[in-house]
Parts: structure tokens; sequence; C-alpha cells
């Protein structure tokens, strides 16, 4: 596979992201979607590494998979905890948080 493969592929996870962002109400739908979109840009970034036989690029994916894993980790339990409260994890409901 060439590196037109991989970015279309990726442009294709990304556009999916986006849509699932841009149309889903339900927050669990919205950061599945984010997670999507970061999956994405991690498949350019090894891509190119690829390409140029550089493996910071590959560095690069490791750390942010470890990053994603801490933001879904947080995003996980803030989810659970609106859950908890208003029995919904609708992103209207995503104002309480104000509260």
């Amino acid at each position: 596979m060439g590196l037109t493969h991989y970015l279309v592929l990726a442009a294709a996870m990304f556009l999916v992201g986006m849509a699932g962002v841009l149309i889903r109400r339900n927050s669990l739908i919205v950061f599945m979607s984010i997670e999507i979109m970061l999956s994405a840009a991690n498949l350019v970034f090894a891509a190119y590494s690829r390409l140029h036989g550089d493996l910071a690029g590959h560095v690069f994916v490791l750390m942010v998979f470890a990053v994603a894993a801490a933001e879904a980790a947080i995003g996980l339990a803030i989810l659970v905890e609106i859950h908890r409260l208003r029995r919904s994890v609708n992103v209207d409901d995503l104002n309480t948080l104000m509260e």
C-alpha cells in the first residue's frame, strides 16, 4: 500500500469522526468520534514516518496514544458523573458542569 491509500483511509476516518461530532447528541458517541479523529491523525503521522524512514513519527504516535488514554479516562469519568447526576448523557445536559 502506498502513501495515498493511508491518506485516503485517514481522511475517511476523520470525516466519519467529524460527522459523529456534528450530528450526534449522545456525548458518548461524540467522545468516540473524537477518538476516531485522533486515530486518523495518528495514521497520517505513521504513514509519513514510514515514507521518510524516520522513527520520530512512530514515537510521536505512541506519545499521542498515551495522552489519548489519559484523556479517555478523564472524559469517561466525567460522563459517568453526568449520567449519575442527570440519568442522561445528552450533549445538551453538559451545561450542568457550570451549575
